[in-house]
């Protein structure tokens, strides 16, 4: 008993990729495997897995287009082109923090010499969204699309088991197919990260509700920078590219990710426009989160 005590404590789990390779600009493939895993683990590791990689990552895609003569500052993103000929994903105009998967991609073909202009509206969000379109919608110019932001096109699971008896174990294989916005290696990784995030709140619960209260009254804050540094980019007019670094590029740690994202702070704009005030209203937001959240602003004011 004593023995099989020891060796169950000693596992070490390790993955590894076994297969990768790119189909194309849209469709790559990872093959993982984890191991050695007792009985019963893997399939529940594999299910909340898959569910994880198809619903839980964030991804960017259009969920608007807009028709008009005027379209400059109203979109996130613009085609202007003039026939005769074809229009591809390469002749949209985007910001510098959005990159096109595949700018071979087929949009339109123009017969006549006309221009074309559309404006393009870019979003950040997970899973699917229906358009909803409403009358004015059609009349302003503007229609909206369905939405699929889901990063990753599919995903399964298979078990492998080895062993008799008492000692049988399992190997889970992941398969993951992206549409190469990211690789399957980073969808497993970010997937991983959410559900972590997920289960955090159980472990700490009460520890960091005591926590908290304690560093409301006792704990002292640095002065922060955020706003002399906000001033200074407005007076190099280059508040547009705040807008569009996402607080996702910062690296944070997944529960400080998760409070400013339960409160909409979705951009470094967005965060530069809270007071220090305004950040310890957060829920579950500490003292030491804003000096974190300080050090990685800091670093990229410095990028």
């Amino acid at each position: 008993m004593v023995r099989e005590k020891v060796t169950v404590s000693t596992r070490t789990l390790q993955w590894k990729c076994v297969e990768s390779r790119v189909d194309n600009k849209r469709l790559c493939y990872g093959r993982f495997i984890l191991s050695p895993l007792i009985k019963g683990q893997a399939d529940t590791i594999g299910i909340a897995m898959r569910r994880a990689l198809l619903g839980e990552i964030e991804g960017t895609c259009i969920t608007q287009i807009v028709l008009r003569s005027n379209l400059y500052g109203t979109c996130g993103a613009f085609i202007c082109a003039r026939g005769p000929g074809y229009v591809t994903a390469q002749d949209i105009i985007s910001p510098p923090s959005v990159e096109i998967v595949d700018n071979t991609q087929h949009i339109a073909r123009l017969t006549e010499p006309i221009d074309l202009c559309i404006g393009l509206q870019i979003e950040r969000n997970r899973g699917y969204r229906y358009s909803i379109k409403r009358p004015n919608n059609f009349q302003d110019g503007s229609y909206p699309i369905d939405a699929v932001f889901m990063p990753v096109r599919n995903a399964n699971h298979s078990i492998h088991s080895y062993g008799n008896g008492n000692e049988r174990q399992e190997i889970l294989f992941l398969e993951i197919w992206t549409n190469g916005s990211l690789t399957p290696k980073e969808a497993l990784h970010e997937a991983s990260r959410n559900l972590i995030d997920l289960f955090i709140p159980f472990l700490h619960a009460e520890e960091e509700t005591l926590h908290l209260e304690y560093n409301r009254h006792k704990g002292t804050l640095p002065p922060l920078t955020f706003h002399d540094r906000l001033a200074k980019l407005r007076k190099n007019k280059k508040e547009i590219e705040l807008k569009y670094i996402f607080i996702d590029q910062l690296e944070l740690p997944p529960r400080i990710y998760n409070c400013l994202k339960r409160c909409n702070l979705h951009t470094l704009l967005d965060l530069l426009n809270k007071s220090q005030k305004d950040l310890m209203k957060i829920e579950d937001f500490r003292i030491e989160d804003v000096k974190q959240l300080l050090g990685h602003s800091r670093k990229t004011f410095h990028n």
